[in-house]
């Protein structure tokens, strides 16, 4: 594969800020730099709904550890829903795929679909770091059934670390072309975000779009 030209890798970016300590002059500031950039979008806290943008808003539900309870997530994916998200990137609960629990980890994110139907595009956040390819398989697998939109590596929080390589290309074998595949956590190169998208990337989860996009070093998410 050759190098992306900076407008294809932009639209590939869900522009993110989910820092606890951010405010909503760093979410507008957020807004503006992802149109300049031309990002895909901008994902933020769902206490930060509605965005004004011209971006796609996407959003986190059952955020970071998704030890929430379904009805939760459900709750907090149609609020968001109704305050403008086009997209949510719900947490799974992680200790359901490590127990291997693949029924009950179908059935929240089933819930979360129901409460946020299509056009709402829904992103199964799986923490594959913390997973091994066996679970990794399973949820992918679950988050298909339950008519999720992507499957996502990672919140970019959790101590087991953040996108592989490894794990995009086993999620991407999972679910084929039938769902798209999201990598965050990490990601602080251009080499890095494009080694993602060799890997079988169609979204990539960036807090340090800029200065990926002009070929230095982020940090953060």
């Amino acid at each position: 594969m050759t190098a992306l030209e900076n407008t294809q890798l932009a639209q590939l970016i869900d522009h993110t800020l989910l820092k606890p300590e951010a405010t909503r002059a760093d979410v507008d500031a957020l807004a503006r730099e992802a149109e300049a950039l031309g990002t895909y979008s901008i994902c933020v806290s769902p206490s930060m709904l509605p965005v004004e943008t011209s971006v796609k808003v996407a959003t986190v539900c059952g955020f970071p550890s998704g030890q929430h309870a379904p009805a939760i997530k459900a709750a907090e994916a149609a609020d968001s829903a109704a305050k403008g998200a086009d997209e949510i990137d719900m947490v799974l609960n992680v200790g359901l795929a490590r127990s291997g629990d693949f029924a009950a980890v179908e059935a929240e994110i089933r819930a979360v679909r129901e409460a946020a139907p299509a056009p709402v595009v829904l992103k199964v956040i799986i923490e594959s770091a913390a997973l091994d390819d066996a679970q990794i398989v399973g949820v992918c697998e679950a988050a298909e059934r339950a008519s999720a939109d992507f499957v996502k590596t990672s919140t970019g929080f959790h101590p087991a670390g953040g996108a592989s390589e490894h794990a995009v290309a086993l999620m991407r074998q999972t679910v084929g072309d039938r769902l798209g595949v999201k990598a965050s956590g990490g990601i602080r190169t251009r080499e890095a975000a494009e080694a993602m998208v060799v890997a079988g990337a169609s979204r990539l989860g960036l807090s340090s779009s800029k200065a990926i996009l002009e070929g230095g070093t982020g940090s953060g998410y």
